[in-house]
């Protein structure tokens, strides 16, 4: 596996041989002093150019880059479809393990582009930027939600867990699974915001809480656990009311911390009717 010196020059080589090419900033991981380093990390590379259209689908541009397992242009799919974001994108993962995320954005947006606290700059031909403060997590540390967004929270995650009981009791497993996952993206905002309260906001639980162990009691990762589930019915039951209780429990937490109300009684009342529903006799008429 190639080196990250060897990576970076072979980009900064890459920029330096086309005059097209500005600046060139790296982000994410590899730029981020508090991310634990290893040899999967991707490099986000960002390059500055004039136009973007001359580097659009351009094969050689990926050859020069080494052997390629697979690669994937965003804004050429259909499905996704591309936003309407102005730059061209290669991710391009490579046979050795190394992956690489090549985006040609235009010079105008420069600006937007350093709003990103983990950007550190490789190549400037021109000597546009003056020093950029060391790069830091600071962009992506959590927020404090506002009473609104707690409660939306929250009525959202009670509000889908029926859907849940729901596609268990008729034995639609994949809707069951797919209404689970619903779920946890609420959960998951839950556990972030705890994990605010407790670290003061000042650490970052990382992109889909990859972070957030450290920041979580061992009982309350151990409940995290179990909220992943198998085929088993009776073990997505066991997630979903695992979800419930972790949520609870860290909903009351954020909520005493910003003087908001935990909505007890909707948690209360469909608590209880998921409990209805998985006693309830496959087939029965009545509730």
């Amino acid at each position: 596996m190639r080196s990250e010196q060897e990576i970076l020059q072979l980009v900064l080589d890459f920029a330096g041989g086309d005059d097209r090419i500005r600046l060139v900033l790296l982000n994410g991981s590899r730029a981020n002093p508090n991310a634990a380093r290893d040899l999967l990390q991707d490099y986000d590379i960002a390059c500055l150019v004039p136009q973007v259209a001359p580097f659009r689908r351009r094969p050689d541009i990926v050859a020069r880059f080494g052997e390629l397992l697979i690669l994937q242009t965003p804004e050429d799919m259909g499905d996704p479809p591309p936003g309407d974001s102005g730059f061209y994108a290669y991710l391009m993962q490579f046979t050795d393990g190394v992956r690489i995320d090549l985006s040609f954005h235009p010079l105008d947006r420069l600006e937007a582009i350093l709003q990103d606290s983990l950007t550190v700059v490789l190549l400037d031909k021109d000597r546009r930027l003056a020093p950029l403060p060391p790069a830091s997590d600071a962009s992506y540390l959590p927020v404090p939600p506002t009473e609104k967004q707690f409660q939306d929270c929250c009525n959202e995650f009670w509000w889908v867990c029926p859907y849940v009981a729901k596609g268990l009791w008729r034995d639609e497993l994949t809707n069951a699974h797919y209404f689970l996952e619903v779920v946890r993206e609420q959960l998951m905002m839950m556990l972030e915001w705890y994990f605010g309260v407790r670290t003061g906001f000042r650490k970052s639980p990382g992109k889909k809480g990859k972070y957030l162990r450290p920041g979580l009691e061992p009982e309350l990762w151990a409940e995290l656990e179990r909220t992943y589930a198998d085929a088993r019915p009776e073990h997505v039951w066991q997630a979903l009311f695992a979800m419930g209780g972790l949520f609870r429990r860290t909903g009351e937490v954020v909520a005493a911390a910003f003087g908001y109300d935990y909505p007890c009684q909707e948690d209360a009342n469909v608590s209880a009717f998921l409990e209805r529903i998985r006693a309830l006799p496959r087939g029965a008429r009545e509730f």
